[in-house]
């Protein structure tokens, strides 16, 4: 058994279920069973007291109660007292660590997000929050060598309704905070809201938070939680899964849309209009809340946002950006590291809708991003305003492409840099090109020439043997001109894949 294949940064994930062509199981009842011990094994090394407390949820995955099973008699065999919270979201297993009168030592949730039906996978968290890669290491060497003690005392798996205690913590939340004279206990009242959750595990959003603001969610799609997702990928990211959700608010003539990735760490919206309120624009827009409640706070984001984000940012809202490294973790830790050293930032968020904010205790949350918006919304809405309104000074790019290069050579990582390093050498010679600085993550080269007006950015996969390159321009046609200079140049690259390249 290779352990270590089962680590995909700070989560576990794998193969559940044969049904796709070299896919071989690779996470079944048996190793969750060992993972279940493990993690008890390493809790206890952390000296919490016993019984040790966990609470497990799972998405809508077709794997999800067999593995969920196996895994919580591991931990129940090692003396842990456990509860089963049934469909869940990853954010409420972390808040059920922090939240009520019996909060958990730990959280656990079975899910492998927006991938295909036959992975799955588990994300940990204790009260300081998920579990970093470092830990995830431990604990699979854990299980590498398994010689676990059986408690003498074990505790039957109790059932838990944490998600409708998670849901009430929302709509208090949104109660509170909007804090409307006329509608307090319904701000959403008159709006017509719907949710798409994909068949995942985000449908409790509808009935449980929106129509108990008063919100008219009539109209919702794909509520049903349903393993094989038959409508379309639940992710923001997905371009079907968004012009679905899009159609629908100009259908139902709604006021907001709003879609989850399957386990609800994830969200982007959509306005009244059908157009999507994502990425670049769903970072311009939760920031244009956040610097209005902290002038001058630090937006912590990913490497690949672009540069007309960054003017709305520093110019229109007085606020700093940061840009860092690609990877949910990867923000989230830099946005801690900044505050620890001073420097206040109340926001870490990736253009994939991963969200994280200082008040919620920096955990990414798709399902509170949406209600720290519905709270502005319902205060705008009071004035006749709307939320898109907020964002009409972001410059959007004229012209936005990723290609997705493979690496051929075994040592990717090593080969990968060697890319870098030679490309930083060649752009010093290509006029109007300049590498961008300071730049955590790859080369990233500003375009200022007039028929390309923009900039690239070439970087390494955190894991996998690839080298993503995003292309932007400000012009029609600019991105095909910086693709253009640029084919001279990985022409030399002979360890890259360079068919996406030519077909795009």
């Amino acid at each position: 058994m290779n352990w270590e294949k089962l680590q995909n940064g700070s989560d576990i994930r794998g193969v559940a279920l044969e049904g796709i062509e070299g896919e071989p199981v690779n996470l079944d009842k048996r190793i969750m069973h060992i993972l279940g011990k493990s993690f008890i094994h390493w809790l206890k090394k952390r000296d919490y007291n016993s019984p040790i407390t966990v609470s497990v949820g799972s998405d809508s995955r077709l794997s999800g109660p067999a593995l969920k099973d196996a895994f919580m008699n591991g931990m129940k065999e090692s003396g842990a007292k456990v509860f089963d919270c049934g469909l869940a979201s990853t954010p409420a297993m972390f808040m059920s660590t922090v939240l009520g009168d019996q909060p958990t030592v730990a959280g656990v949730m079975l899910t492998a997000s927006h991938l295909p039906f036959n992975r799955n996978g588990l994300k940990f968290f204790t009260r300081r929050g998920g579990l970093d890669k470092k830990d995830i290491s431990e604990i699979l060497s854990i299980a590498k060598q398994p010689n676990f003690e059986t408690s003498e005392k074990t505790f039957d798996v109790e059932r838990k309704e944490f998600m409708l205690e998670y849901s009430e913590y929302l709509v208090s939340y949104i109660r509170k905070t909007a804090s409307l004279k006329s509608n307090y206990d319904k701000p959403l009242k008159g709006l017509k809201i719907i949710v798409d959750a994909g068949n995942g595990a985000g449908g409790f959003f509808a009935s449980k938070v929106l129509a108990q603001l008063g919100a008219n969610t009539h109209g919702s799609q794909f509520l049903e939680p349903n393993g094989n997702f038959p409508n379309h990928i639940p992710n923001p990211e997905d371009k079907v899964a968004m012009q679905s959700i899009c159609e629908a608010v100009l259908k139902e003539k709604a006021d907001l849309g709003i879609i989850f990735d399957t386990d609800v760490d994830r969200s982007a919206i959509v306005d009244a209009s059908g157009k999507p309120i994502n990425r670049n624009a769903l970072i311009a827009l939760i920031s244009t809340v956040i610097l209005g409640e902290h002038p001058g706070s630090t937006i912590v984001t990913d490497s690949i946002t672009s540069d007309g984000l960054n003017h709305f940012i520093e110019k229109d809202l007085k606020g700093k950006h940061h840009r860092f490294k690609r990877g949910y973790k990867n923000v989230i830790n830099e946005a801690v590291r900044l505050n620890e050293s001073g420097e206040e930032s109340w926001l870490a968020i990736e253009t994939s809708g991963h969200a994280a904010l200082k008040e919620n205790f920096f955990l990414d949350d798709g399902a509170y991003l949406v209600a720290k918006l519905l709270v502005e919304m319902a205060r705008l809405n009071e004035e006749n305003k709307t939320l898109p309104a907020l964002i009409s000074a972001l410059k959007q790019p004229c012209e936005s492409r990723e290609i997705r290069f493979n690496i051929k050579k075994s040592d990717f990582k090593e080969y990968g840099l060697s890319v870098l390093e030679q490309l930083e050498t060649e752009v010093a010679s290509e006029k109007g090109w300049e590498v961008v600085s300071p730049n955590y993550e790859g080369i990233r080269v500003k375009c200022s020439s007039s028929d390309e007006q923009g900039w690239f950015l070439l970087r390494l996969s955190l894991h996998d043997p690839v080298m993503p390159l995003n292309i932007e321009s400000n012009v029609g046609g600019g991105v095909n001109k910086i693709k253009e200079r640029l084919a001279h140049i990985f022409a030399q690259f002979n360890g890259l894949d360079l068919k996406s390249f030519n077909l795009q």
